[in-house]
């Protein structure tokens, strides 16, 4: 659990959500010390005298202190105080240019890192940045999940977009998954259930913004929580078993397994006879020399797919973002059949 203002703003600020973050047992206080902001004017940080006051928080309250470094002069001055924990944040991930720099200025030193994903949903950047980070003999590194950007309008401020972080979690399965539900959310509302599906995925712990008058904070102020709101999560939490504990689960879980690959096995013929039978209407196209895309055709499958999910019981969304991928595979396939000689 890993907590604390998104800013440090001020000495007396950073250390009374420190000791009301120590008084419920947090080990690991975050705060940023340097803010790189989408536009400029807003508070960007009060740069490298905030740094004393987390080695402050260090000396007086007994905590761990992280913050998020962006260049490799951020990571001088951040190990020149005893930073315990250094986070990489979403808007340098995006940019190896910047994590090699990072990583550079990290050869030879013994620090725990965290990455954050970028903030545009690319896997291979992630993973990426791991790596460098990686390369420098750093072995001590977690991963945090704190959403993608995405045009248009969304109840989230950074779309989590579930199965990249899911998908890095089974390419690297001993290295941490943490949560930010922060920024993820963008509203206090949604830290508690952003949070709870992390923990139901398998998450290994979570990073939360906590202000001590969150409506006055000088950066992210929609998203934090007061201490005590905080505590209140976090004891709403629960924390499911890994694994079942009983022979009769087991056998029954099983059960049911079979009987999901044995859908799946379905779904997979049926998917293939559709494929055939797009291949053959692609080969009467081109005979009649009709053109590959039919929109009104895509329209109507498009409306009647999800108004079949719907009667069946299953998500007409789900059946909609399905039914993008099996049209974008026909589209190729028939384009292959028109290409042929």
């Amino acid at each position: 659990m890993i907590a604390g203002p998104c800013s440090a703003e001020s000495e007396e600020q950073v250390m009374e959500t420190a000791q009301a973050l120590q008084q419920q047992g947090i080990k690991l206080f975050r705060a940023g010390i340097w803010k790189p902001r989408t536009r400029p004017g807003s508070f960007e940080g009060v740069g490298e005298k905030g740094l004393a006051w987390l080695k402050r928080v260090k000396q007086e309250l007994g905590l761990m202190v992280t913050t998020e470094v962006a260049t490799g002069k951020h990571v001088e001055e951040a190990l020149k105080y005893n930073i315990d924990v250094l986070w990489i944040g979403a808007r340098t991930t995006v940019n190896p240019f910047a994590v090699q720099e990072i990583a550079d200025a990290l050869k030879g030193v013994q620090v725990p890192v965290m990455i954050k994903n970028p903030i545009n949903p690319d896997l291979a950047l992630w993973i990426g940045a791991i790596e460098r980070i990686y390369t420098t003999g750093i072995t001590d590194l977690a991963a945090i999940h704190r959403g993608f950007s995405s045009y248009g309008e969304s109840k989230y401020r950074n779309t989590p977009l579930w199965q990249i972080p899911i998908e890095l979690k089974a390419r690297f399965q001993n290295m941490p998954l943490i949560i930010d539900p922060s920024h993820i959310g963008g509203k206090r509302e949604l830290i508690f259930p952003i949070t709870q599906k992390a923990l139901d995925l398998g998450y290994d712990g979570m990073i939360i913004e906590s202000h001590p008058r969150p409506d006055f904070a000088l950066s992210d102020a929609a998203q934090q929580v007061t201490p005590a709101a905080l505590k209140d999560i976090l004891d709403r939490l629960q924390v499911r078993k890994p694994k079942y504990d009983d022979a009769e689960l087991v056998n029954r879980a099983e059960e049911l397994r079979l009987q999901i690959d044995a859908a799946d096995h379905h779904i997979i013929e049926a998917l293939a006879k559709r494929m055939a039978l797009v291949e053959l209407i692609g080969e009467y196209k081109k005979l009649n020399n009709v053109q590959v895309l039919q929109l009104e055709r895509w329209k109507e499958i498009f409306r009647t797919r999800a108004n079949w999910a719907e009667e069946a019981g299953v998500s007409p969304a789900f059946i909609e973002e399905l039914y993008k991928l099996i049209h974008v595979e026909s589209i190729r396939k028939q384009t292959v059949v028109m290409k042929d000689e």
